[in-house]
C-alpha cells in the first residue's frame, strides 16, 4: 500500500524528537560562551590600556588581544555554522513530522477499508490499532475495544460472553476457525511483526462453510445413488446387514429373488423371516458357511455371508438353478463319451499340461491294470517306471510344444504280454495358442509289424513272395472281415449310448474331431489294397467277395464320416465357403447320381432343372440334399421321387418329395435330433445311424438357410431347404469340364508317392503298379532321396500325404522337391483335414485333393486329369 513507503520508522521519528532539545541546549551555552569572551576581551583591553608597563609590553599585550580576538572569531563562525546547521535540522524534523502524520493517518485509512476485522497488538500483546469491523465484531457480545487492551482479557470476556461455541486451529497455529452463537464460522489469520506484536485478521467465512457442507451433502448422497446403482446392476441379490440385525440396504435383485418388491429400508431382518423362503431367522446374527434355499419355483439359490469391518455383513443371493442343471448334464455327458471311448478298441487318455492324468478309456486302464480313481489326477512320473518316461521325454517334449507326434513304441502290459504300439500325441491348444494338454491315441500294430517282417523276408524268393503275399492278402482281408463286424458292433453299441446321452461334450467331440486322421489311416489303406485287388484276375466268386468288401468298407466309411462330419459341426471346426453359383452345378449331378440309386431299388426319380443362381457352400448344401435323396430313396418302397426348385419371395427352395411311407406328426418334432430314425421300416434301415438329418440341421443352421418339412403318413414326405438368391459370375469365369477319364491312360507314367504310414505306401504301390504305372514309394522326403535324385529323376506327378512325421506336412515337401526341378511337378495332396484354409491353400498351388479314404477310381481320375496335358 502506498502507505507503507510515506511512513517514518519508529527509529528516525525517536532521533528526531531528541534532537530538538539537544539543538537549543547547545545554542544558549555557546551565546554565554561568546559573551564570556566579549566580557575577558574587554578586560584585557582596559588593563593594557591603564598598565605602567614599558613600552614593549603594551604591544605585547595588543598581540594577545589580537590573538584572543581571532579566536573569538573562529569561535563566532563555528557558532554560526552550528546554528545554520541547527535551524536546517528543524526543518527536517518539521517535514519528518509531518511526513510521519500523514503515514499514521494512511496507515489508518487503509486498516479502517479492509473488509474484514483487523486488530495489530504490540510486544506486549495490547491492541494498539484495530479499524471498525473488529469494534463491530465484539460488540453483539457487549465488549467494547479500546487500544491498550490486553489479548487474554479479549479471550476471557468472548469466552464469557458466550460469542464463541467452539474453536479449531489451523496448520502451525496461523489460522483459527470460531464457530459463534448465531451459526456463523470466523477464521482469523495472524502473523507476529518485528517488533514483537501480532496482526489479526478475522474473516467471516460462514458463506463458504455452508457451501461446502452442501458440497458434501450432494457428494453423500450421489454417492449412495451411485452405490444403489450399482447394487441394481449386479446379477446376484445383495443385503447389507447391521451389527444390529438391521437390514440397511438392499438390490433390486434381492427384492425379486424374496418376492419383498415394497420393502422399505431399513428393516429389522428377523421379522421378514417368515415372509420369504429365502430369509431365516439365523440370518440376522449372521450366515457364516454357504448354504443353499430353494424357492417355491424350484429354483435353488446360494447363500454367502461376507463379514464388514466395522460389524454387520453383507450376504449375497445367487440363482445357481442353471450351474446345477448344467452340472448335471456335463457328468451325463462325460458318462456318454466314456462309453463310447470305452467300446473304441484304442488306448485313449487326455494328459494335462502337467502331465497328470484327466481321462482315460477301459482299454486304457485294463493295459496297464490300474483302477480308474488311482489313475486319474495322478501324475505320469508317479505312475510310470522312470525308464519308461525317460523314453517317452523327447515325444513328449514336442508335442508340449505344439508339434503334433506318432511313434512306435514296444511296451509289455499288466498282464506280461510284449506288444509293439503306436503313439500319436496331439497338443490341445487353446485359444491364445498356448497348448493347455495332450489327447493321447495308443493303437496295437503287433499285427501289423510282424506283416511288415514277413513282408520284408519275402523279397528274397519270388515264389516264397507270391505265396506270402498272398497269405498276406487273405489275412488283411480276415482282418478287414472281423474289424468290420468289430465296428459294427461299436456302431450299435454308439446308437444305444447316443439314445441314453442329450448331446456331445465340446472338449470330447474336439477329440473326437483331432484324432480323425489317425481313424481313417487304415481304412485308406484297406481302400486302397481293395482296389488294387479288385485289378487282379480272380474267380468269379471271389470277384463277388472283394465287391462285398468294397461295399462293407464304402459302409463302415459312411459311418465313420458321418460320425467325423457330426463331431466337427459340433466342435465348430467347419468353416462355409459361401459363394455364388448356379443351382444347376449341384443338382444336375445330384440328379444324375441318384437317378441310377433310385433305378436299382426300383424307383424313378424327376429332376425339374432350375437356372437360377443362389449363394450358398456348394460343398455343405450338396450334403444336405444328399441326405434327402438318401433318406427318400431308403424310405419309399415303391413310386417315385422328385427333386426341383420353387421360387420364394426370399429366395429359392430347392424341394425332394417322395411318396415313401410318411412320418407321423408326432415323430416331425425328433427327427431332427442325433440318433433318432423314422419308426417306419425302410428298405435300408441297417445302415443308418440316425444322424443324416441332424447332420442337414446343423448344417442348415450354419449356413442360415431354413430347413422345411412336411408329410403324411402312408402317403409320403416333402424335405426343403431354402437359398438366398445370388449373382450369376461373368461368362469368362467358368472353369471348363475336364476331358472323360476313358480317353487318356495311365500306362508307364512315372508316378512318386510320399506317405509315412507303411501300409499306404504298399497297396499304392499294388494299385498304381496294376494301372501300369511306374511307382516309387517312401515313407519320408530322405527315402525318397535315397532312391533317386528328385532334382533331374523323370517323373510326371508326385502324390502326397498331408500329415507326415516330425511335423512336417506334405505342402511343404512338394515346395522342396519342385523348387530344385527345372519344371515343377503336378501335385496331388491325400488328407483327411476338410478344412476351407487348406482348400484355400490347395488351391492357390494348384494342386489337387484328394480326402481319406481315397476312392481308386477317383484317384485314377485326378491322376488321368493331371496328365492329360503333359502327353
Amino acid at each position: 500500500m502506498g502507505c507503507t513507503s510515506t511512513r517514518p520508522s519508529p527509529e528516525w521519528s525517536s532521533a528526531m524528537a531528541a534532537a530538538a532539545p539537544d539543538a537549543g541546549v547547545r545554542e544558549r551555552a555557546l551565546e554565554r560562551e561568546v559573551a564570556k569572551l566579549k566580557r575577558i576581551n574587554a578586560a584585557l583591553i582596559e588593563r593594557v590600556e591603564a598598565s605602567n608597563l614599558p613600552r614593549s609590553a603594551p604591544y605585547a599585550a595588543f598581540e594577545h588581544a589580537a590573538l584572543l580576538a581571532e579566536q573569538v572569531r573562529e569561535r563566532t563562525q563555528e557558532l554560526n555554522q552550528a546554528m545554520h546547521e541547527l535551524r536546517a535540522s528543524n526543518r527536517l524534523l518539521v517535514e519528518a513530522r509531518e511526513r510521519a502524520e500523514t503515514a499514521g493517518q494512511h496507515l489508518v485509512d487503509a486498516i479502517e477499508s479492509i473488509t474484514d476485522a483487523f486488530v495489530l497488538f504490540d510486544a506486549d500483546q495490547r491492541i494498539q490499532r484495530f479499524n471498525s469491523r473488529f469494534a463491530d465484531f465484539w460488540r453483539p457480545a457487549g465488549i467494547r475495544i479500546a487500544s491498550g487492551m490486553h489479548m487474554q482479557e479479549l479471550r476471557r470476556q468472548a469466552l464469557a460472553s458466550g460469542l464463541v461455541r467452539s474453536e479449531e486451529s489451523g496448520h502451525g497455529d496461523r489460522r483459527t476457525l470460531y464457530r459463534l452463537h448465531d451459526d456463523r464460522w470466523v477464521q482469523v489469520h495472524q502473523r507476529p511483526t518485528r517488533g514483537g506484536g501480532r496482526v489479526m485478521l478475522f474473516v467471516d467465512i460462514t458463506a463458504l462453510k455452508r457451501q461446502e457442507h452442501a458440497r458434501r451433502e450432494h457428494a453423500l448422497a450421489q454417492k449412495s445413488r451411485l452405490q444403489q446403482v450399482t447394487l441394481d446392476s449386479l446379477s446376484q441379490g445383495v443385503a447389507v446387514i447391521g451389527a444390529a440385525g438391521q437390514l440397511e440396504m438392499c438390490n433390486q435383485r434381492f427384492r425379486t429373488l424374496t418376492g419383498l418388491a415394497s420393502l422399505a429400508v431399513p428393516h429389522d431382518l428377523a421379522a421378514l423371516a417368515g415372509r420369504s423362503a429365502l430369509i431365516v431367522a439365523g440370518d440376522a446374527r449372521g450366515v457364516t458357511a454357504p448354504c443353499e434355499r430353494q424357492l417355491p419355483d424350484g429354483r435353488v439359490v446360494e447363500v454367502r455371508g461376507h463379514a464388514m469391518p466395522g460389524g454387520g455383513q453383507v450376504l449375497t443371493y445367487t440363482d445357481v438353478t442353471e450351474r446345477i442343471r448344467h452340472a448335471e448334464v456335463l457328468r451325463e455327458r462325460e458318462r456318454w463319451i466314456r462309453t463310447i471311448t470305452d467300446e473304441v478298441p484304442a488306448m485313449i487318455a487326455y494328459l494335462d499340461r502337467d502331465l497328470r492324468y484327466v481321462f482315460t478309456n477301459r482299454v486304457y486302464e485294463e493295459w496297464y491294470g490300474w483302477p480308474r480313481d488311482l489313475l486319474l489326477g495322478g501324475e505320469l512320473t508317479a505312475l510310470h517306471s522312470a525308464e519308461h518316461c525317460a523314453r517317452l521325454a523327447p515325444y513328449l517334449e514336442r508335442a508340449l510344444d505344439g508339434e503334433s507326434v506318432s511313434f512306435e513304441f514296444p511296451e509289455q502290459g499288466a498282464g506280461g504280454q510284449e506288444r509293439v504300439l503306436l503313439r500319436s500325441y496331439v497338443p490341445h491348444v487353446g485359444e491364445d495358442g498356448e497348448v493347455l494338454g495332450l489327447f493321447v491315441l495308443i493303437r496295437d500294430i503287433t499285427e501289423r509289424r510282424r506283416s511288415a517282417e514277413a513282408l520284408h523276408q519275402a523279397y528274397q524268393n519270388l515264389e516264397q513272395r507270391v505265396r506270402e503275399r498272398t497269405t498276406q492278402l487273405t489275412r488283411v482281408n480276415t482282418q478287414l472281415r472281423g474289424e468290420i463286424a468289430e465296428r459294427a458292433a461299436v456302431e450299435q453299441r454308439l446308437r444305444e449310448a447316443k439314445a441314453e446321452a442329450e448331446a456331445a461334450n465340446l472338449s470330447k467331440t474336439k477329440f473326437l474331431a483331432a484324432v480323425s486322421h489317425d481313424l481313417l489311416q487304415p481304412l485308406n489303406a484297406a481302400r486302397l489294397f481293395t482296389g488294387a485287388l479288385g485289378e487282379h484276375e480272380v474267380p468269379v466268386d471271389g470277384r463277388e467277395l472283394i465287391e462285398q468288401i468294397g461295399r462293407s468298407l464304402k459302409d463302415v466309411e459312411t459311418l465313420l464320416g458321418t460320425l467325423v462330419d457330426i463331431s466337427k459341426l459340433d466342435a465348430g471346426v467347419v468353416t462355409p465357403d459361401i459363394a455364388a453359383f448356379p443351382v444347376a452345378e449341384l443338382l444336375d449331378g445330384l440328379a444324375r447320381e441318384y437317378r441310377q440309386v433310385a433305378a436299382n431299388e426300383g424307383l424313378a426319380l424327376h429332376y425339374v432343372p432350375s437356372g437360377a443362381v443362389v449363394r450358398s457352400d456348394i460343398q455343405l448344401l450338396s450334403r444336405v440334399v444328399r441326405n434327402f435323396l438318401t433318406n427318400a430313396i431308403r424310405y419309399t418302397a415303391s413310386g417315385r421321387i422328385l427333386l426341383g426348385c420353387r421360387h420364394r419371395p426370399d429366395g429359392l427352395e430347392v424341394q425332394v418329395v417322395d411318396t415313401g411311407m410318411g412320418i407321423e406328426e408326432a415323430e416331425l418334432g425328433a427327427i431332427f435330433q442325433e440318433f433318432r430314425r423314422s419308426q417306419a421300416v425302410g428298405k435300408r434301415q441297417d445302415r443308418g445311424l440316425g444322424l443324416g438329418l441332424a447332420i442337414a440341421d446343423k448344417i442348415a443352421r450354419m449356413l442360415d438357410h431354413p430347413l422345411g418339412v412336411a408329410s403324411i403318413a402312408g402317403r409320403g414326405s416333402r424335405f426343403s431347404i431354402l437359398l438366398p438368391h445370388g449373382q450369376a459370375a461373368p461368362p469368362g469365369s467358368l472353369v471348363p469340364e475336364p476331358p472323360p477319364v476313358g480317353q487318356l491312360a495311365l500306362r508307364d507314367r512315372r508316378i512318386w508317392v510320399v506317405d509315412n504310414d507303411t501300409d499306404i505306401c504298399k497297396a499304392m504301390r499294388l494299385l498304381l503298379g496294376r494301372w501300369g504305372c511306374r511307382v516309387r514309394v517312401a515313407e519320408s522326403e530322405a527315402a525318397l532321396v535315397a532312391q533317386l535324385d528328385p532334382a533331374t529323376a523323370p517323373a510326371d506327378v508326385l502324390v502326397v500325404d498331408y500329415h507326415l512325421d516330425g511335423g512336417d506336412t506334405g505342402v511343404a515337401l512338394a515346395e522342396r522337391l519342385n523348387a530344385g526341378r527345372r519344371a515343377p511337378l503336378p501335385v496331388v495332396v491325400i488328407t483327411a483335414n476338410h478344412s476351407r484354409e487348406l482348400r484355400r491353400e490347395l488351391r492357390e498351388r494348384g494342386y489337387s485333393l484328394l480326402h481319406k479314404p481315397v476312392k481308386p477310381l477317383k484317384l485314377r481320375m485326378v491322376l488321368a486329369q493331371l496328365l492329360a496335358g503333359t502327353g
